[in-house]
């Protein structure tokens, strides 16, 4: 449960990265009645890595990369100050929770409010991105445009928010000089700590598959890093998006990913179609062509099988008429006359007439 919640809601707010772009994101979630799920979770992302971890129940501040330990040796006090300020955001988003419950006239229930916050930075062009928005039980509440530095309001409930946060000068200065400033230098500074790890790229193993006959072609990459990557058919040389079916990029367990793209098979010439495979960070794209040839199935034709039924019936229809016929031969066989029937042993052994 605790992924299932923590993934859904992620994943409204992830944003694309580049070979060249780098990304630092906060996550905070506050839930209530939420089975197996601590209250309070916040979550630290370097271009869609977790390097931190908080919740409620535990209420420690833990690393979860090797070189974030770079981190805490050059600031000592990194996890403990770290730690104090997860407990104080802790408290402030249970009151937020209870306050949007409120406001739209809630009670019990599941419910979720999550803030998403962080910044982007090209190491290539110098350009700077920030973006802050918050959540409530999967929806947007409020979004801050960060070109007026504004607070836009999707919903109504969320109207009292934007106008008190847009009147606060000083929140919004804040928040500029953070977005713009402050997490971009920690970004860059993990990004130096953690660029052998960051920067790795592991290229995948490409595979061309088939169920059936008439099934989709599915083309699967698996054993890459990172799960940068996009996977997409082309027929002569342009990306299709009819008759494709795009697969989610999925954990493996080693650590690395993998993905797979479905395409219907085509009714023209298949040597026009190619599988595409794009790695971040990696120029050189891995290009598949689709040949009949190198598809891998596990298909058996039903014919096939049935001849290879057939010849085992046979074998063993075989197999036991002659086991049947040596036993009938084994005790029907003749036998050598029982040493009492032999004339020449009765003879011997009648009593002696000269006694």
């Amino acid at each position: 449960m605790k992924t299932l919640v923590f993934v859904s809601l992620v994943g409204l707010f992830l944003h694309d990265t580049t070979a060249e772009m780098h990304s630092l994101k906060y996550f905070y979630t506050a839930s209530s009645e939420v089975t197996n799920f601590p209250e309070y979770v916040s979550v630290g992302m370097v271009d869609d890595f977790q390097i931190t971890y908080y919740d409620s129940n535990t209420k420690r501040y833990l690393p979860k990369q090797d070189w974030m330990k770079k981190v805490t040796e050059d600031k000592a006090d990194y996890l403990k100050r770290n730690t104090e300020l997860s407990m104080g955001n802790q408290q402030s988003f249970k009151v937020s929770l209870d306050n949007l419950k409120r406001r739209f006239n809630q009670t019990g229930g599941v419910h979720i409010v999550q803030r998403m916050y962080g910044c982007e930075w090209d190491d290539k062009t110098g350009d700077v991105n920030g973006y802050e928005q918050i959540g409530y039980d999967g929806e947007d509440f409020v979004v801050l445009d960060t070109k007026t530095m504004t607070w836009v309001a999707p919903q109504q409930q969320a109207v009292v928010t934007k106008q008190k946060w847009d009147n606060d000068k000083g929140l919004l200065a804040q928040e500029k000089n953070y977005l713009t400033q402050e997490c971009v230098d920690w970004l860059k500074k993990y990004v130096n700590y953690g660029r052998s790890s960051l920067m790795r790229t592991d290229l995948p193993t490409v595979s061309l598959l088939q169920k059936t006959p008439s099934s989709r072609v599915t083309c699967h990459a698996t054993g890459f890093y990172p799960n940068r990557a996009m996977m997409f058919w082309r027929k002569d040389g342009e990306e299709l998006h009819e008759d494709v079916d795009k697969g989610e990029i999925l954990p493996n367990h080693d650590g690395s990913f993998q993905i797979s793209a479905d395409l219907q098979l085509p009714s023209d010439d298949w040597g026009k179609y190619d599988c595409v495979f794009q790695l971040s960070g990696v120029k050189e794209d891995i290009v598949t062509k689709l040949d009949k040839r190198e598809i891998k199935t596990n298909y058996v034709n039903p014919i096939y099988m049935t001849i290879v039924i057939i010849a085992v019936v046979l074998l063993l229809v075989t197999i036991v008429c002659a086991a049947g016929f040596y036993l009938y031969k084994k005790r029907n066989a003749k036998r050598p006359p029982s040493p009492v029937n032999d004339p020449a042993v009765q003879q011997m052994m009648l009593p002696n007439q000269n006694a």
